[in-house]
């Protein structure tokens, strides 16, 4: 029954792209909503019930599904995040408004792809070995690229869609390079399998899930992909930053946490990569002025500080973190659509909506303020939860991630006042002004701003201890003092963020650099286009040397053939009476030796005598 968690949406997204055109933008958009609402309602009956799924794959090897703590987590929270994306996607991008009878092809497939996201990562999180793990990992790759390209006519979209999938790609031969560890050491591909190794190869697998982690995750260094994949559909960006693809690294490790840890080195290194990209990615979207751009380095940032979690021994916190950014991120992301839609672009310094749209400002306000890690909202208490973990680790890593909180309340700061504060007043006449958003717009904005005010009862003190009732891992105890130095951190970033969105600024050489990851982007780029080129080398290698070879042979068995029937036959017909000539010629020559005279028998033995004698003696002078 479990395996219906994930075949649900997937078979569902099949049907809603052929069908798409007989169901009409309206149709096809509600069709949608409840293919998504029947996969909750389907997790909530799975969880409750305790499904598990299992396909026998050959007599040792079989695709196994199973409910972890995590997996629930995830699976309830992907159908939830995605449901209104799919209903923004529906009037933002298919064209619902203009039209409620026809849908293009291209709404249809990116409808289709969306839902079709969903079901590859229910089967991601629901996994229970590693060859599940990899169909699910190459579907949910697939997808991304299908989505990230969408707007495939556009000049730079496949560009920017392939350097996205390169990346990822990359850090997926960890994935397969950890399965086959497991494979070699236990003749399976369970997680119990996994936790079963020891010595060489666990070090070995483990190396290989974090490479996969790191790149899925967006972490240093691969961190700039997600700027490539800026060029998708705002739907798109939404789902993929908050409850999908990126948020398959942060699983995996959360889910698999108690094995990996047995190695030494992996909290070290977890919380090193966590804790650099918590504060490159915070310096970035601090001078990042793309709207999107900045948002996903903020993605990066989060989710560095949930990978110091998961390095501090406390992987329930890096789920509850997770909840709160999938719902305030995907809010934020379709809010800087609909500034986009009034401007024409996602400049930030073109944006300043807050008077044109007030509801939508209260709405990203709240989610920014939830971003910055301001108290109550729920985002707040689940950071200052990573801090309290860092800090059972050293005060001083404590510290760090408060000043990583810091820069996210600066650059949630910029975001909100430059994409829907007030205009400044020489501005207000030169702001271009859109179409208003439609009510499933800004209901799917405020539906999700509402989600994230809900997740402020973390702070109730019965709710903390429901919650580290149903996590199998503790939660962390903080300290009085790092709850203070987080919040007057926060306090100042917001106060930095507000001075430097007062006046127009040119952004020097420098802040540029800092904005695009430091030159990461470039390098990313040079090695993709590197490995561009060496596909493009190995398959004309491929063609002129490997089929030429191959050619070769086939030319060479035909001149053969020919040969054979022109010479081979007299020749295999001549061989057999050649044989029985020389036959003939033995048996004569034996029967002359056979002459009956004793003396000529004496003289063979006697001959013989001599040569064995002269060997022997040849063989004792050597």
């Amino acid at each position: 029954m479990l395996w219906t968690l994930a075949l649900f949406p997937l078979l569902g997204a099949l049907l809603l792209y052929l069908a798409g055109r007989r169901l009409g933008c309206f149709g096809l958009t509600l069709a949608a909503a409840f293919v998504l609402l029947m996969t909750l309602v389907l997790t909530g009956l799975a969880i409750t019930s305790g499904w598990q799924g299992s396909v026998a794959w050959s007599e040792t090897l079989a695709l196994t599904l199973k409910l972890s703590a995590a997996g629930s987590v995830f699976a309830l929270t992907i159908p939830l995040v995605a449901l209104p994306i799919v209903v923004y996607a529906g009037y933002h991008e298919v064209g619902l408004r203009d039209d409620y009878r026809t849908v293009t092809a291209q709404g249809m497939r990116l409808i289709a792809l969306l839902v079709a996201f969903v079901g590859a990562m229910q089967l991601l999180v629901l996994a229970d070995d590693l060859l599940t793990l990899l169909i699910a990992w190459e579907l949910v790759g697939a997808c991304s690229w299908g989505l990230i390209s969408h707007k495939w006519g556009q000049k730079e979209v496949p560009k920017e869609a392939a350097q996205a999938f390169l990346v990822t790609r990359f850090g997926d031969l960890g994935l397969y390079i950890a399965a086959a560890a497991v494979f070699a050491g236990s003749g399976g591909f369970g997680y119990a399998d996994l936790a079963a190794l020891d010595g060489g190869l666990l070090s070995v697998a483990v190396a290989g899930i974090l490479l996969a982690a790191a790149a899925k995750s967006a972490q240093l260094p691969f961190s700039s992909w997600l700027f490539a994949a800026m060029a998708g559909p705002v739907p798109v960006s939404a789902l993929l930053h908050s409850a999908t693809m990126v948020a398959a690294g942060i699983y995996l490790l959360a889910r698999l946490q108690p094995t990996l840890s047995a190695v030494d080195w992996f909290a070290p290194l977890v919380i090193g990569l966590g804790l650099a990209t918590a504060l490159v990615g915070g310096v970035v979207g601090i001078f990042q002025n793309h709207a999107k751009k900045l948002l996903a380095a903020s993605t990066s940032a989060q989710y560095g500080l949930m990978w110091v979690a998961v390095g501090a021994g406390f992987p329930g916190v890096a789920l509850l973190h997770f909840v709160a950014h999938a719902f305030l991120k995907a809010g934020l992301f379709l809010s800087a659509g609909l500034a986009e839609r009034q401007t024409g672009s996602y400049q930030l310094h073109d944006m300043r909506q807050g008077r044109r749209l007030p509801g939508m400002a209260l709405a990203a306000g709240v989610m920014s303020l939830a971003l910055a890690g301001m108290i109550p909202l729920g985002a707040a208490w689940s950071k200052e939860q990573i801090a309290a973990a860092a800090g059972h680790q050293a005060a001083w890593l404590a510290l760090l991630v408060a000043l990583a909180g810091g820069l996210s309340a600066l650059y949630a700061t910029r975001f909100q006042l430059l994409a829907y504060g007030r205009p400044l007043r020489r501005e207000r006449s030169k702001l271009p002004h859109g179409p208003r958003p439609s009510r499933a717009e800004r209901g799917a904005l405020v539906v999700l701003a509402g989600v994230t005010l809900l997740l402020s009862l973390v702070w109730w003190p019965e709710a903390q201890a429901w919650i580290a009732e149903v996590l199998p891992q503790r939660l962390p105890e903080g300290k009085p003092w790092e709850l203070i130095v987080s919040l007057l951190l926060v306090l100042l970033g917001i106060a930095v963020g507000f001075v430097m969105t007062r006046r127009q600024r040119r952004s020097s050489p420098w802040q540029e650099h800092a904005a695009t990851w430091f030159g990461l982007p470039t390098v990313i780029q040079t090695v993709a286009r590197g490995a561009v080129v060496l596909g493009h080398f190995l398959a004309r290698f491929d063609d002129r040397v490997v089929d030429a070879g191959l050619r070769g042979t086939a030319r060479f068995a035909q001149w053969l053939a020919r040969r054979n029937a022109q010479q081979g036959e007299a020749f295999s017909e001549g061989m057999p009476g050649i044989m029985t000539r020389l036959s003939e010629w033995g048996g004569h020559w034996a029967r002359q030796a056979q002459s009956g005279q004793t003396h000529h028998y004496y003289t063979g033995i006697s001959l013989g005598l001599v040569v064995i004698f002269a060997i022997l003696l040849i063989g004792a002078l050597l």
